[in-house]
């Protein structure tokens, strides 16, 4: 090789080298890119109490505020620690926690125009101890919806309507986190929540997603029976106490009955969530994640990256059903009232202390659990002999 030959090769190798650094540079800097906006979530925005009691009527002429009411549980002892050993670093190369806000919505196409928030679910990931908390929130909480009063008024709403309002089909918020990133807004000013990134799947995404994995597994203690008196024919509204493997359609009927009311809706949703976690973490399933995952990125908002999410998998197939705790909260702190609506006109709510609720989403998001349940009426408690994915 002459000399002039030794100079073109040793060019031509620094050009390669360049080449594969720029072309990592970029798939790493893909890797860490959010498959959506960003939440434009304020440090904290959440209201006093005192300013907007949960019973507030938006009537028109209504300008008197009722007391709050005063919460029966001012006084909360936190649970005892339980003293474990815990990694020195975060698994699968994991933040040390993550709260997600999950949001399953009522919209029935591909497309995220509009749609009822009607799932709402705070994900506590811990990457250290490891451990999943998964907190459900009613969507009948009367709440005040910031960033939108110059549209036709609107500064109140259920939890539910959050979403829908924050969505591009009314054209009410501006932010470029839509549907979710406003009820973040909306969890942060009510209740001083601060989820970190945000997940929301409409119903025919969910229907496509069980199918994807070949249909779920779902343990049922109870049967729920969702018929009405002149629907004895119909079989696809009933589901007996124990074992069924259901694919999309029927996991989404599920989910959506409620014939026992809202709260033991959220608890069948947990046996669903639990179903899809299983399947997800079979050694015939986790190998294709990723491929599944690509299929179903733009039918999904969410703000994870890829990295986030093959992290949140990594820990997935680490997590025993002990490590997946769900929190359903004790219907005796909820009352069920009416207020008079702008938009919806008079519709349902539920009337709860949200200063106690502020408290209970606070300790969530730090990983702890307020209260004692077998001693503390007050308290949120777990799904009676399902405490866990187990």
């Amino acid at each position: 090789m002459t000399k002039t030959q030794k100079i073109i090769f040793t060019i031509l190798l620094v050009g390669i080298a360049i080449l594969c650094f720029l072309v990592s540079v970029s798939a790493y800097q893909f890797w860490q890119k959010p498959l959506g906006p960003s939440l434009q979530l304020p440090t904290s925005t959440h209201i006093k109490q005192a300013t907007l009691p949960p019973t507030w009527t938006a009537a028109a002429g209504n300008t008197q505020l009722p007391a709050p009411k005063e919460s029966e549980s001012a006084t909360l002892t936190p649970i005892p620690p339980v003293a474990t050993s815990t990694p020195a670093t975060a698994l699968c190369g994991g933040p040390n926690v993550l709260n997600i806000l999950a949001i399953g919505s009522d919209q029935r196409g591909d497309l995220y125009n509009y749609g009822l928030g009607d799932v709402i679910r705070l994900v506590h990931v811990d990457f250290l101890k490891p451990q999943v908390m998964i907190m459900s929130l009613p969507r009948d909480l009367y709440v005040e919806i910031p960033g939108i009063s110059d549209h036709y008024g609107i500064t109140h709403g259920k939890l539910n309507q959050s979403y829908l309002y924050g969505n591009p089909g009314f054209g009410y918020y501006d932010g470029a986190d839509l549907g979710p990133g406003l009820m973040a807004r909306t969890l942060s000013h009510n209740f001083g929540a601060q989820p970190d990134n945000y997940i929301a799947v409409n119903m025919q995404t969910f229907i496509k997603i069980v199918n994807a994995v070949d249909g779920i597994r779902v343990d049922l203690p109870i049967t729920i029976d969702g018929r009405a008196a002149d629907q004895a024919g119909r079989d696809d509204l009933i589901f007996y106490a124990g074992t069924h493997h259901l694919y999309g359609k029927e996991a989404l009927q599920l989910a959506r009955l409620r014939p026992y009311g809202v709260f033991d809706r959220a608890k069948a949703q947990n046996e669903v969530l639990c179903g899809l976690y299983d399947k997800l973490t079979s050694p015939s399933v986790v190998g294709d994640i990723p491929g599944i995952i690509s299929s179903f990125e733009d039918n999904v908002q969410t703000d994870l990256s890829p990295e986030q999410i093959s992290q949140l998998s990594c820990l997935g197939t680490q997590l025993k059903g002990s490590d997946i705790r769900l929190l359903n909260w004790d219907e005796g702190i909820f009352t069920g009232t009416r207020v008079n609506d702008p938009v919806i006109g008079y519709t349902f709510i539920w009337d709860v202390d949200f200063a106690l609720l502020r408290e209970y989403i606070a300790a969530f998001e730090r990983g702890e659990w307020l209260g004692d349940a077998s001693s503390a009426p007050s308290a949120p408690v777990d799904y009676p002999n399902k405490s866990f994915c187990d």
